[in-house]
Order: structure tokens, then C-alpha cells, then sequence
């Protein structure tokens, strides 16, 4: 039964495991993907001042999509008036008024007209009907008409529609002055007034509103309103040049077209949409690199922080730029993020957060692909050429080649897409200089990115190394022989870092400092005693808590005068949990039949955890062990290094860090060697005589 409760006791704690590391991961893609689409431009909303036979203060605008130039106002106006001019209203025929008004005159004169012959009631018949043949509109309309005496109308009788000149037409006072031009009716005006005839007199053409409306419409909708079509990623203007009148309606025409676009809230929702989808794929499979071959990032808090607010920032300044316009993204040291990751981290990382930060930024800008290419090449450039920075030339060397090479790569994709040299547009190029320019600030900002991460560089560790260091200077004058060790360990463990491929620099730097404890009482150590020894006033408890108290004591040091956490690490480690192995042995010897607290004579630790740790830990005990070598043979070394570091070995200090069998035999071969060298044969000058 407890066979079987162990293995599902493992599976619990490994699916606890599973689980926390899966929220951790997923937290830190939902807060980046949050972040990064909260500031995305979700809109082309701009806020353009154009001011006509002004430069253009902004960086260049490309049309993002296809738009129409539309025309001014004014012209729209002059064309739709000159288009009305020719516009027909619709009139209806209506036969039913000739007829209506015709009967009544015959029968309120069926008895005739006195004083006028019987015919004549078939004059004044016929030529009301010849009027409402003609046609009759209402007044109003008629003196509306009749200022353009070309009008023309429509008449609709019966389906069909025919064109009538407006001078064809009478309203009822004009038809009533035409009913007296007869001949036959004229010499009897006076008499026919007073019959007033304009009672039979009433128009017959009705407006129709809904066909004149339509053919108005359909006129009006005829007129173009654009004279042109920009088309997606055609340059409209560019930072400096002056807004020509037709510059100006293009800019105009743009800002219409993209307003329309905006007011559209279901297209702005699937935008939306597909920005946090395409954000949040390329946070997922970044998060998926560093799962899969970078795990112990996740173990590193600082690291992992370095790497997405990197991202998340170049982000924001991406969307700052490109929702202001007021300059152009190349200006932005992209590359200083690989830089930045290069230096602290490893290439491969650099690469894909680069790669991932790049794609990221390029969906907020108007040519994503050659944004993605240039800037890919410029972070490839800055990996390979900075592999380490440890002088401030390699930078400057870095950032030179860094700009040519991203010229370089605009240089190529304006050749591809141009006929003619001088059709090129260089204002590009000056963004990228400014690029080169901005990206030396990435030596001032390293400090910036130590203190606020937790990192240390290799620019650090070299001034730490400096000997004229205030903490390194007052240990050659206190603890001269501690100071000699030290840089005889920094030595052979910088050689040893070097031989299996460790951080050479970090282990030299360490080995400075692993034994700054001492300075609290440098007379107890071996190293710094000139005949005189106080350990023989002490017990050996007493003593062995001297010794292992340099460890303490240089931690305290250490945090005194601000050593960077990886130094104090090989301070705590350089021992790791061994004993004062001198006065233990002694003790026992001494009372054999006594139980023995070993705790007393044991060193803090931890053991060492990193490669450069095991590296100090085996050169520092076979430095100190060779000091006692009675004769310097090779084959006396030889047996000190192989018994120094299998003990060592063998002790497990070694288990907690990821060193191998062969590092191991590496590092011995360079111990035996290097210590040759050292303590080498000198030849006897002769006396002269």
C-alpha cells in the first residue's frame, strides 16, 4: 500500500506543479496581450492640422486603403447647378379639367351670349379647348419657370412623357389673355369681360412630386464627387514638403473616407478581435519557446520581467508614434531590445523576442512587411556583432553596423519598387541614421537595466574587477596575502571558465571578491599571520568559527558596499557546506570518545549551483592546498589537484550544479598545468668572483 501511495502522491504534486505553472504562463500572455491591444490604435482616427501652402509637419502619410480624392465643395455645387439646369420636372395631364370646365361654360350659356351671334359659343369652346391642349400649371410654378425661358418640363399624358418648352405653357392668367388674341373675340373684349370667363379658366398639369424628385435624384447621383482614386500604400505627402491645393483635397478626402470607416462599430469590433488574436498567437508561441527551451527563466523572476516589459514597451512606443504621426517609427532603436537580452541572457532568446516584439509592432503600421524585414535584420545584425560588451567602441562599432545594414535592406525594397534613381525617397534614410544614433544610448541605459532588473554585465564585472577598487585596495593593504590568493584563484578559475566554456569574466570577478570576509580579522588566516598565531590561545571550536565567519562577514561586506547578487553568491559558495577540516580532525583527535557537533565546524554554504561557482570552489581549495606542497613536481601536483577535487566530488559539493564529468577532468588538466607554471624550477644564477 505505500508502494502505491508514493507514485500518486508524485502525480498530485506534479499536476499541482502543471497547473501553477500553466496559470503563471497564461497570466503573463493575458496581461501583455491586454496591455499591448489596449494601446494598439484601434482606429485611423487622426488629428491632422493641414494647412494649405504649409510644409507638412507630420512624418509621411501613405494611404492605408484605396479612397477616392474627393472633389471640393464648391465644384460639386457649380457642377449640380450647371446639371439642374437641364432638369425637367413632371407634369400630369389631367383631361377630365377640359372637359369639366367646357360643359359648365355650354351650360351656363346654353341660351346664348347676349348681344353676341349663336356661333360664338363654339368659338370661346374651341379655344378654351386649344388652351387645356397647350396646358395650364398652376401660377406659382409658371412665374418660377418662366425665369429661364429655356425650361423645359415634362408632360405626362397617358404613360407617355413629352418634353414641353415652359413658353408652350399658360398659367390661368396668361391662358385667360390668350382666350381674347382670337380674331373673332377680340373685337368684343369689353363685352366677354363680364362674363368672366377665367371661371372656366383653372390649370390642368399637376406637379409630380415623386418622378420629378427621381429624375432629380438620378441627375444629382450622375455628377462624380471623386476626381481620382488613391490607392493603398501610394505615398500622399511626406514630412517637409509643402500641402499643394490638390495635396490638400487628397488629405481631406483621406480624413472623410477614414471617418466613414470608423463609424462603422461592427467593423471596428472584428478589428478588435483580430488584433487580440494575432497578439495573443505570438505572445502563446513565445511563451511556448521559453517553456520549451528555456524553462529556468521562469525560475528567474528578472529575467522573464526583462524579457515582456520589453516587448510591452516597444509596443507602446510603437502605438504612441503611430496615433500622433508626428514622426516616423524607424526613429525607434528597436534593435537595443536584442542588445539589451543578448548581453544579460543568451542569442537564441534575443532572436525570438526580437522577432516576436517586431511582428507585435508591425500590425499597427501601414507597410508591415518591410517594417518586419528591415527591423529583423537590424536585431539579427546587433546579436552577432555584440556577443559580449565590455568597451564602449563595441557599441559604437555595433550600432555602425547595425544602421548600414538596415539601409542596406530599405535600400533593396526601394530599388524592387522603383524605375528610375531619383524617384527614390531618401527621408527614410535620415530616420534610420537617427536610428544608429539613438541606439548608443544603450551603454548608459545597461545601468538603468541592471538596477531595475536585478542583472549584472560584463561592463560591471570589469570595473568590479578593477584592483583600484575601494574594497579591493583596502584588502592588498589589510590582507595582503588574502589579496594575492584571491587573484591567484581568480586565475586558475577564469582558465578553467574559459577551458569548459563558462563565463570567464563573472568567475574572475567573483574569485576577487569570494574572501573580502577576512578583512574582519585578516590575522586569523594563514595568508596574513607573520610568526605570530593567534589560534593557538583558541579552542578549536572557537577557531573553526573564526575561519567560517569570513563567510559571513563577507556577505555583510558585501551588502555594505552594494556587490551585485551573482558576487555574493560566490562569496556564499566558494565553501559551500564543508567543514573547517583542520580543526575538525584535530577536535576528534582530541576527544575521541566525545560526540561531535558538527554543525560547529561546518560552513553555511550553499553548495555551488552554477558552473563559474564550481569553477572558484576547485581552484580556490587547490590554490590554498598547493601553499603546503613541500616539493613542486609534477607528479606532487598531479596528486594534490586529483585529491583536492575528487574529495570535493565526492563530498556532493558538485550535485547542485550543472557541471559535468568532463568539465571536471577539464578543469583539473588546467590546474595541474597552470600550477606547473607557477611554481616552476628556477635556474641558479652563479656568484661572480
Amino acid at each position: 500500500m505505500q508502494q502505491n501511495n508514493v507514485p500518486m502522491n508524485n502525480l498530485s504534486f506534479k499536476d499541482n506543479a502543471f497547473w501553477r505553472n500553466f496559470l503563471i504562463r497564461s497570466a503573463l500572455v493575458i496581461i501583455t496581450v491586454a496591455i499591448v491591444v489596449w494601446a494598439m490604435p484601434h482606429d485611423t482616427t487622426h488629428s491632422f492640422s493641414v494647412e494649405q501652402g504649409k510644409p507638412w509637419r507630420y512624418a509621411e502619410l501613405t494611404a492605408p486603403f484605396d479612397f477616392p480624392v474627393l472633389k471640393p465643395d464648391a465644384t460639386i455645387r457649380r457642377e449640380r447647378d450647371s446639371v439642374l439646369r437641364s432638369f425637367e420636372p413632371y407634369y400630369n395631364y389631367d383631361e377630365n379639367t377640359e372637359t369639366r370646365m367646357v360643359r359648365k361654360f355650354t351650360t351656363d350659356y346654353a341660351d346664348g351670349i347676349p348681344d353676341l351671334p349663336t356661333d360664338y359659343i363654339s368659338v370661346i369652346t374651341n379655344r378654351l379647348h386649344s388652351l387645356y391642349q397647350q396646358g395650364i400649371m398652376p401660377a406659382d410654378q409658371y412665374e418660377t419657370l418662366r425665369h429661364d425661358t429655356a425650361s423645359m418640363i415634362r408632360v405626362v399624358n397617358h404613360k407617355q412623357a413629352s418634353s414641353v418648352s415652359i413658353m408652350e405653357i399658360y398659367s390661368a392668367k396668361t391662358a385667360y389673355e390668350q382666350l381674347f388674341a382670337d380674331e373673332k373675340l377680340t373685337p368684343y373684349r369689353s363685352l366677354l369681360q363680364r362674363l368672366n370667363l377665367n371661371n372656366y379658366i383653372t390649370p390642368n398639369l399637376s406637379y409630380d412630386h415623386t418622378r420629378s424628385e427621381s429624375s432629380r435624384n438620378e441627375l444629382i447621383s450622375n455628377i462624380p464627387l471623386a476626381s481620382g482614386l488613391v490607392q493603398k500604400g501610394e505615398r500622399i505627402v511626406d514630412h517637409g514638403e509643402i500641402v499643394t491645393q490638390q495635396t490638400y483635397h487628397v488629405i481631406q478626402s483621406y480624413l472623410k473616407e477614414n471617418d466613414r470607416r470608423n463609424q462603422d462599430r461592427t467593423q471596428n469590433q472584428i478589428s478588435l478581435l483580430g488584433q487580440i488574436l494575432y497578439v495573443t498567437i505570438l505572445m502563446i508561441c513565445f511563451t511556448l519557446y521559453l517553456t520549451l527551451y528555456r524553462k529556468d527563466y521562469f525560475d528567474k523572476p528578472r529575467s522573464l520581467t526583462m524579457l515582456y516589459v520589453l516587448i510591452v514597451l516597444f509596443a507602446l512606443l510603437t502605438a504612441l508614434l503611430v496615433r500622433n504621426t508626428f514622426v516616423h517609427v524607424y526613429i525607434l532603436p528597436y534593435a537595443m531590445a536584442p542588445i539589451f537580452i543578448r548581453v544579460f541572457m543568451d542569442s537564441r532568446t534575443a532572436f525570438m523576442a526580437h522577432v516576436t516584439m517586431i511582428l507585435v509592432c508591425a500590425i499597427m503600421l501601414q507597410h508591415p512587411f518591410q517594417f518586419v524585414v528591415v527591423q529583423t535584420v537590424a536585431g539579427l545584425v546587433a546579436i552577432n556583432s555584440l556577443r559580449e560588451l565590455s568597451q564602449r567602441s563595441q557599441l559604437f562599432r555595433s550600432a555602425v553596423i547595425i544602421t548600414l545594414a538596415a539601409m542596406a535592406v530599405n535600400l533593396a525594397f526601394d530599388w524592387t519598387r522603383t524605375t528610375e534613381l531619383t524617384m527614390i525617397d531618401y527621408s527614410t534614410y535620415n530616420y534610420l541614421l537617427v536610428n544608429g544614433v539613438a541606439l548608443l544610448f544603450a551603454y548608459p541605459l545597461l545601468y538603468l537595466v541592471e538596477k531595475v532588473f536585478g542583472f549584472t554585465s560584463d561592463i560591471t564585472l570589469i570595473e568590479l574587477s578593477n584592483t583600484n577598487s575601494p574594497l579591493l585596495r583596502r584588502m592588498s593593504e589589510v590582507a595582503p596575502g588574502t589579496f594575492n590568493h584571491s587573484i591567484q584563484v581568480a586565475n586558475l578559475a577564469g582558465e578553467i571558465a574559459n577551458k569548459i566554456g563558462a563565463d570567464a569574466q563573472l568567475v574572475r570577478t567573483g574569485a576577487l571578491y569570494h574572501d573580502i570576509g577576512k578583512l574582519a580579522n585578516p590575522i586569523y588566516y594563514t595568508e596574513n599571520q607573520s610568526g605570530i598565531d593567534p589560534h593557538e590561545m583558541l579552542t578549536d571550536i572557537e577557531s573553526a568559527q573564526y575561519i567560517i565567519s569570513h563567510v559571513t562577514e563577507g556577505l555583510k561586506m558585501a551588502d555594505k558596499y552594494n556587490l551585485p547578487k551573482v558576487i555574493r553568491d560566490f562569496i556564499a559558495t566558494h565553501h559551500g557546506q564543508g567543514k573547517a577540516k583542520f580543526f575538525f580532525i584535530r577536535y576528534k583527535n582530541e576527544h575521541p570518545d566525545q560526540p561531535v557537533d558538527e554543525l560547529l565546524f561546518t560552513y553555511p554554504g550553499p553548495n555551488p549551483f552554477t558552473r563559474e561557482q564550481a569553477c572558484l570552489m576547485m581552484a580556490d581549495g587547490v590554490e590554498a592546498a598547493s601553499r603546503s606542497l613541500s616539493d613542486y613536481t609534477e607528479a606532487s601536483i598531479r596528486s594534490l589537484v586529483e585529491r583536492i577535487v575528487d574529495t570535493q566530488v565526492a563530498d556532493g559539493f558538485f550535485r547542485e550544479c550543472p557541471i559535468t564529468f568532463r568539465d571536471i577532468q577539464y578543469a583539473k588538466t588546467v590546474l595541474i598545468e597552470k600550477l606547473k607554471t607557477i611554481y616552476h624550477t628556477r635556474i641558479s644564477y652563479p656568484s661572480e668572483k
